[in-house]
């Protein structure tokens, strides 16, 4: 119990010993990054990694929209963005973009949309 109200007790000390490299901003999680590392040694997990699932965002657009404005939208309403319809679409995982490519209606007669991979992005570039 704090005896002083004006005080705020202290933020306990966290636990560095469990992380063993630093990540930049953008960069893989500590565990993913521990994972890899470990397939890296080991010629079977190396096999392995390779099922790991990863989320792939496709970006078609973004807006700005004040929020008064998004409150006040109603059925119907169009947001715009700031890509045109045929321009690309940023492909990606995480923050970063890997690739660019078209919209593309699957030919299986479902009306899924899938992307054709037109540009793969160079590493270093971050969309």
């Amino acid at each position: 119990m704090i005896d002083d109200p004006t005080q705020t007790p202290a933020a306990p000390e966290a636990d560095n010993s469990v992380v063993d490299a630093e990540f930049e901003e953008g960069a893989i999680a500590p565990g993913v990054a521990s994972a890899l590392a470990e397939a890296a040694q080991d010629p079977g997990s190396r096999r392995a990694i390779f099922s790991v699932p990863v989320e792939v965002v496709v970006s078609v657009g973004k807006a700005r929209p004040p929020i008064g404005e998004l409150i006040n939208m109603r059925r119907d309403a169009i947001i715009v963005l700031d890509r045109r319809i045929d321009d690309p679409v940023d492909i990606r995982i995480g923050d970063r973009v890997i690739a660019r490519g078209e919209l593309q209606e699957l030919e299986d007669g479902s009306g899924r949309l899938g992307v054709r991979m037109t540009e793969i992005v160079d590493g270093g570039a971050n969309g």
